[in-house]
């Protein structure tokens, strides 16, 4: 069915009819000028928000709308999970060209609300809207932690250890897999779905913030090289890395030695994994699966073990 025959209204009742949430006791959601949140006394409030544009974030006809739902969602509900809190609620604005019909918006819904079940977090509104040029999707997330847990990127202390959560480097593979039109073999398909289809660590994260000596966190969205360099200068401290320790996964080790790629490049700027990098003092007992790849030191440099300097995505 053409979104021209629905309407922005009929559009909005098929999203709330799709989602099928219940809200718990006293929150408002979509239908009302505005949502109800209560707040409960000893918590703070998180608020990101984050947007992807067609041609500069995704290509709309290879990721397609459940995927670019799924990943809607998923970018910014890390960003709660990078500062220890727990998502309890979204707000999605969607700019639609012309062409796209339900059965594409059913789709991307079904992404998005996957991943944000998944995390507990209530999609309550939003606005939607005709778009002359590329399709745009921004999202805002609210969530919560107690007040004084949450962990920022200034708290780094010298003696650290720098860590990750999980394998870096797959989704910069991916990407380059799908923007070079290579060939798409078992391998490549996983590294593609790393890229599309990421996983917040919001319990990671929820762990991290209650261990005591965990300093300072973000979540990896450009890129090492240009995300450590936050906390670095944030904290006012340097690093020194052991890019031997960066754990790398077995399908991005193939995909480097069939396409001649250097592994490193892609694991310091690939960006998009949305793994945790968060420093801690040696000392800490981490519950969580990581891995140690640095080591905070003074200065401000960081000093990747030769001579070659590592980099991030820039946006400018």
């Amino acid at each position: 069915m053409r979104l021209t025959d629905i309407g922005e209204f009929g559009l909005i009742e098929r999203i709330k009819a799709n989602l099928g949430q219940v809200l718990p006791e006293g929150f408002t959601g979509i239908g009302d000028d505005c949502a109800i949140i209560p707040q409960r006394e000893g918590m703070q409030t998180l608020v990101s928000t984050d947007m992807l544009v067609e041609g500069a974030h995704f290509i709309l006809e290879d990721i397609g709308p459940y995927r670019l739902g799924w990943k809607s969602a998923a970018v910014n509900i890390s960003d709660i999970a990078a500062m220890g809190g727990r998502p309890v609620a979204s707000f999605l604005a969607v700019a639609l060209p012309k062409g796209l019909d339900s059965a594409w918006t059913d789709e991307f819904m079904r992404g998005y609300k996957e991943l944000s079940a998944g995390s507990g977090c209530l999609l309550l509104g939003g606005d939607t809207t005709s778009s002359l040029g590329p399709l745009c999707v921004c999202v805002t997330v609210l969530g919560e932690c107690p007040v004084g847990v949450s962990v920022p990127r200034s708290g780094a202390k010298e003696g650290d250890n720098i860590c990750v959560t999980g394998c870096l480097g797959d989704s910069g593979a991916g990407l380059r897999i799908i923007l070079e039109s290579l060939e798409r073999d078992t391998v490549a398909e996983k590294l593609i779905e790393r890229h599309y289809l990421p996983v917040p660590r919001v319990e990671e994260g929820l762990l991290l913030a209650a261990t005591e000596g965990v300093h300072a966190m973000m979540d990896i969205s450009d890129g090492i090289g240009s995300d450590l360099r936050h906390i670095l200068k944030a904290s006012g401290v340097g690093a020194e890395m052991d890019l031997a320790a960066f754990p790398l996964s077995e399908e991005l080790c193939v995909c480097c030695s069939r396409y001649g790629w250097d592994p490193y490049e892609l694991a310091t700027g690939g960006g998009e994994e949305y793994e945790l990098l968060f420093t801690a003092s040696p000392s800490a007992r981490i519950s969580v699966p990581h891995y140690v790849i640095g080591k905070i030191t003074a200065g401000s440099e960081v000093n990747w073990g030769g001579e070659k300097d590592y980099g991030g995505f820039h946006h400018f």
